[in-house]
């Protein structure tokens, strides 16, 4: 039987900040800072980062799932994702003449955005393969081989930043938003999709248990995530302003566990951390996927697998944005706010 999928709806935890309408700034020329290449040599990575991703494997994953003859059987999270971000764009009541979409795939995000919104889209990833079959738009596109921790663009050169499910896998995340937050123009908006600390509990536990009872121990075999407590801090001193972060859940239904390993190789999202296990015994294997279908499965027999999904939002500096009011400007303390009570006239409060 061939293998069947069911998204399960959504979940909002949190309420997202809509932004009133602010006016465009002028752009500038477009512009490719002085950089031998946008993508890392493999095994590099910058020097205060912490070496947890081969981000030359995940290269090579990435290029081999675009290789493949239908790779949009593997493509529904991340168009899904794709137009959950695209919905948050159409929320800014402004258009954006020049975008960048950082991790960009085959471009999840562009086709689900018209011309009016965004004047010219920039698509950059480290898998040139990727590149090679974007989806289709109606929106200008120009694909560009650069890594998410070293954009090759200039200083203030774009009104918007989009990232959807690729920051996960850099090594240096507060260096990539940073270098976001540089090419981004002074009051431009970044607005990127990330997976969560709960992504795939339940495989992570399956093969723990079942590794820990075949073989006395385990390693890790998902990669490790973000803590939803750390974005907004990470987002702060990247020297965004104005943030928001929400998230969601979105869970997948399964014939088994294999098939949901079969689904997250042809997403390109195998494990690439260096510390990984680089085999399974196959009884392990075969234990920990039925751990999964004694511990989660459903009633008609699959099994789920969630999808946490941290969303975040976050504006560039600029003049024109409002701001808190100066310190010791307040007319009325917190103190007297416990006395209004005794202002109102008794027939008012009976009302």
């Amino acid at each position: 039987m061939a293998p069947f999928r069911e998204m399960l709806p959504l979940t909002r935890l949190w309420l997202r900040w809509r932004r009133p309408s602010v006016a465009g700034v002028p752009g500038k020329n477009l512009g490719v800072r002085k950089v031998a290449s946008g993508v890392s040599p493999p095994g590099s990575a910058s020097p205060r980062a912490l070496n947890i991703f081969d981000r030359d494997l995940k290269r090579k994953q990435k290029n081999w799932a675009a290789r493949q003859p239908e790779p949009m059987k593997f493509e529904y999270l991340k168009e899904e994702v794709g137009s959950r971000i695209a919905d948050r764009i159409y929320d800014i009541a402004r258009d954006f003449p020049l975008a960048l979409d950082v991790g960009c795939g085959r471009g999840y995000i562009a086709q689900n955005l018209n011309k009016e919104t965004v004047g010219k889209f920039f698509q950059a990833d480290i898998a040139e393969n990727a590149l090679k079959n974007t989806l289709e738009t109606e929106i200008p596109t120009v694909t560009v081989l650069a890594d998410e921790e070293f954009l090759p663009f200039r200083e203030n050169t774009f009104d918007l930043v989009v990232s959807s499910l690729s920051l996960h896998w850099v090594n240096d995340l507060p260096r990539a938003l940073e270098q976001i937050h540089y090419v981004l123009k002074p009051d431009g908006v970044f607005i990127g999709a990330m997976f969560g600390g709960d992504t795939l509990y339940e495989l992570r536990c399956s093969l723990q248990l079942a590794e820990t009872e075949r073989e006395g121990g385990f390693s890790p075999h998902i990669s490790p995530f973000t803590a939803v407590n750390d974005l907004g801090h990470l987002l702060g001193r990247a020297g965004f302003n104005t943030l928001t972060v929400d998230t969601d859940e979105i869970q997948v239904n399964y014939p088994g566990m294999f098939e949901l390993m079969q689904d997250l190789q042809g997403m390109g999202e195998s494990n690439c951390a260096w510390n990984r296990k680089a085999l399974l015994h196959r009884d392990t294997m075969l234990a920990a996927a039925a751990v999964y279908q004694e511990m989660y499965r459903n009633e008609d027999g699959s099994v789920p697998a969630t999808y946490q999904i941290y969303y975040m939002i976050g504006w560039k500096y600029h003049d024109s944005q409002a701001r808190p009011a100066e310190r010791g400007s307040a007319t009325v303390s917190f103190g007297e706010l416990g006395k209004i009570n005794n202002l109102i006239p008794q027939g008012k409060k009976s009302q």
